[in-house]
């Protein structure tokens, strides 16, 4: 299956004479909020469970639509952006996102689990990244780290290379195709790749080129007997992408975002 290279920022914003600039989370029916102008945040919680934080969310672009489930924080200036693989899906390898979004959220920074409007669309799913990013900027997030799974991971790589916000992407079993920007995170940005080394749908070999290829601060994690949903190790992936974001997110201060 071929997918193109995703397009630079700068292409994104000149095609046809829109981008995403000034995508911001819009109105959902049934919630009131504050803001002002195209900057008003509204959104509803989610049905299925009245006492618990996380939110419906659509963030409104030139292009349509984008959606997904926000973990929000008052006065957050750190987030976490979690997308999945072709499919669209993004609860994530083994079904983590829920809890590391959770885990977040509850230390402090806020986390976004994004929809894509297209999946497998590898330009559409970059540019709605870089709009979930921009976004969260209106909300006040000034660091931004992104974990991708499978062909998640060339959208978070390529979105990560574009976004001045992002501070560290992770991926989970990435592809490779698609993800040439990876040379081009360095040295701003940190890089963790994960991968299962009994992966049948994308080899492990392909986290090993991506390694390969770009610069320092980088780290490889491999598991042994592990798929690409990364099911034998799942606690372990957990802890490794929760405490990789928090070292990311901390803003060099060492304390968490929202202590100021």
């Amino acid at each position: 299956m071929l997918i193109r290279r995703a397009m630079s920022r700068r292409a994104f914003l000149v095609l046809g004479g829109v981008g995403f600039a000034g995508a911001v989370f819009s109105s959902v029916a049934g919630c009131g909020g504050e803001g002002e102008g195209s900057s008003e945040v509204t959104m509803t919680s989610e049905p299925d469970n009245a006492e618990d934080s996380r939110q419906t969310a659509e963030i409104s672009t030139p292009r349509g639509t984008v959606r997904g489930v926000l973990y929000p924080v008052e006065g957050a200036r750190a987030a976490a952006v979690m997308v999945g693989g072709a499919g669209g899906d993004n609860t994530g390898p083994a079904d983590i996102y829920d809890e590391l979004a959770t885990r977040l959220r509850d230390g402090g920074a806020e986390a976004l689990r994004l929809e894509y409007r297209t999946p497998n669309q590898l330009d559409e799913c970059v540019y709605d990244l870089l709009a979930g990013i921009e976004a969260l900027g209106q909300r006040g997030i000034e660091r931004v780290v992104l974990v991708g799974w499978s062909f998640g991971g060339a959208v978070v790589i390529s979105a990560g290379a574009e976004s001045d916000d992002v501070v560290g992407v992770a991926t989970v079993a990435s592809q490779s195709y698609g993800a040439e920007a990876v040379g081009e995170l360095s040295p701003e940005k940190s890089l963790l790749l994960i991968h299962g080394i009994a992966d049948r749908v994308l080899p492990y070999e392909l986290s090993e080129r991506l390694y390969a290829q770009a610069g320092e601060p980088k780290e490889l994690v491999l598991y042994s007997d592990d798929g690409h949903g990364v099911e034998r190790h799942r606690s372990e992936m957990l802890e490794k992408l929760h405490e990789w974001s928090w070292d990311l997110l901390l803003d060099g201060s060492g304390t968490r975002p929202e202590e100021g």
